[in-house]
């Protein structure tokens, strides 16, 4: 490929994620619209070229975003392109964190819309990708597997990706984590309440460590050297 045509194909790449952006924001029939004109740029894009691999992540990121939009068999045939789309970006890059931690997300999307079992197929799946992305980058998909662990009553297992997230920093914010549904079975539990406690605490507090107690000493007087002279 020439680098004239490489960089033409990478304009339209970038052209193509900001008109999935603008369809993200948009509704109804002009929404499919934009959908499918990226969607048709990204095949082009794909096409025996080199930014294949990130092309067809942002091609599922379309489908991912779309299928948000949608509900039934057409939100189910949506998460299942998106997740194929992923799954070759993979096999292109083993290590492209986003289509694993969203190819993840699409599983549990897809378990969610048909009130799958927290022991279902579509969870076991969900749970191989992220712990796939936590193989590519440690911890980035920590939280999403503490959601997993909570749906199945796993409180220990929970609360260990909890750690894991934010000792490696990708925890949510707190109010985020209170209010995420995920995590509705847990937040009764003393376990949950103080590792939202202990994270709520500065630094300097959680990290201090206890104090002896000092006695100074008085000034010395004069009177004190003098009878030390003597």
């Amino acid at each position: 490929m020439s680098i004239l045509n490489a960089l033409t194909k990478r304009s339209r790449l970038n052209s193509a994620i900001k008109q999935t952006k603008e369809a993200r924001k948009s509704e109804g029939n002009k929404a499919d619209y934009l959908f499918k004109k990226v969607y048709d740029d990204y095949a082009d894009i794909v096409h025996d070229d080199p930014l294949r691999a990130e092309a067809l992540y942002n091609w599922g990121n379309a489908l991912f975003l779309q299928a948000n939009t949608k509900a039934g068999e057409e939100a189910l045939a949506l998460y299942r392109d998106a997740i194929l789309k992923f799954a070759f970006c993979l096999m292109l890059d083993p290590n492209y964190l986003a289509a694993a931690i969203d190819g993840g997300v699409c599983y549990m999307d897809m378990a969610r819309l048909q009130n799958a079992a927290q022991n279902s197929d579509l969870y076991a799946k969900a749970q191989q990708e992220f712990e796939r992305a936590n193989s590519i980058q440690a911890g980035a998909a920590s939280y999403n597997l503490a959601c997993i662990h909570a749906l199945r009553g796993e409180h220990e297992a929970c609360l260990k990706a909890l750690q894991t997230s934010r000792d490696k920093g990708y925890l949510p914010d707190t109010q985020n984590i209170v209010n995420d549904p995920d995590m509705a079975s847990v937040q009764n539990q003393a376990w949950f309440v103080e590792f939202l406690e202990s994270r709520l605490k500065k630094p300097e507090e959680a990290a201090q460590p206890a104090k002896e107690a000092v006695v100074e000493e008085a000034p010395e007087t004069e009177e004190d050297k003098t009878s030390a002279d003597a």
